[in-house]
């Protein structure tokens, strides 16, 4: 009788270790990249607004605590709530930005061309924005700033002001930081079998991001906006322009795509796959 084969981790319910992790990122990455036009910019139109919805929850859990709270655990309970989005994300097949930033294995690994790289990043920014400003657009509409005597209002409102403050470079920076745990959150999932393992592993990476106050360039397509809104539309009176979202974005973007795509997709590529 001829000896069995040692078990490795597709024979069970073991999680993926990271040579498997890496095979599987290049497999979603061609998957992504071949997707066809409406379908990539439906699930992108999803995800912008899951990330929305994430830093909605985030905007009222926050709004007052820091009068009961310190700093650093109002900070905590913003991040812990604004998992909520990359889990919907994840969980629900939608297709952000941040996250595919990871599709650069795939293109290292010449299974992509950069342009089909390039489209698939394009489409998915987009349908990001597409998403991100209607469902900020619908919080306007819905009289929700309003809630809790507008403090959710002012809160959303001092988020948006801060953001557009940033200077360029450390804009930037703050992009890199908070990319690297966005992808390394993505990264983990690749080796959770169940979707309570998927779960569990987004929300400590992103939390530490928020926590930390890094920069993620899709939840600021629904920060600012809405900020905009209560500017233009509202009472509320602040130095918030089309100009200045711009000049948060540009930065965040940049920083997002080396953090991500550089410091996580290339370096794990690197380590698993450059020697094929």
């Amino acid at each position: 009788m001829s000896a069995k084969p040692p078990a490795t981790p597709d024979d069970h319910h073991d999680p993926l270790l990271p040579p498997e992790m890496a095979l599987k990122a290049e497999h979603v990455g061609v998957g992504k990249a071949t997707m066809d036009f409406w379908s990539l910019l439906a699930l992108a139109v999803l995800a912008g607004a899951f990330i929305a919805f994430g830093a909605l929850f985030m905007t009222v859990t926050v709004a007052g605590a820091s009068e009961a709270l310190p700093y650093g655990v109002v900070r905590l309970l913003g991040g812990l709530v604004f998992s909520l989005g990359l889990i919907l994300v994840v969980v629900g097949g939608a297709e952000l930005f941040t996250g595919n930033n990871l599709m650069v294995m795939a293109w290292a690994g010449g299974l992509i061309s950069l342009r089909a790289l390039m489209r698939a990043w394009t489409i998915v920014y987009i349908g990001n924005f597409i998403g991100a400003l209607g469902t900020a657009g619908l919080v306007y509409l819905s009289g929700h700033m309003d809630a809790g005597n507008g403090i959710i209002g002012r809160t959303a409102l001092a988020i948006a002001e801060s953001k557009v403050a940033i200077p360029f470079v450390e804009a930037m920076a703050l992009g890199i930081l908070c990319n690297v745990l966005v992808c390394l959150a993505v990264w983990l999932t690749y080796s959770a079998r169940t979707v309570t393992g998927k779960v569990l592993v987004i929300v400590p990476p992103v939390a530490a991001f928020v926590a930390a106050g890094f920069e993620h360039s899709i939840a600021n397509m629904y920060f600012i906006p809405l900020g905009l809104l209560l500017t233009w539309f509202g009472d509320a009176t602040s130095g918030l322009t089309l100009g200045g979202l711009a000049m948060n974005l540009i930065p965040v973007t940049i920083g997002n795509m080396i953090g991500g795509g550089l410091l996580v997709g290339v370096v794990y590529w690197f380590v698993y796959l450059r020697k094929r």
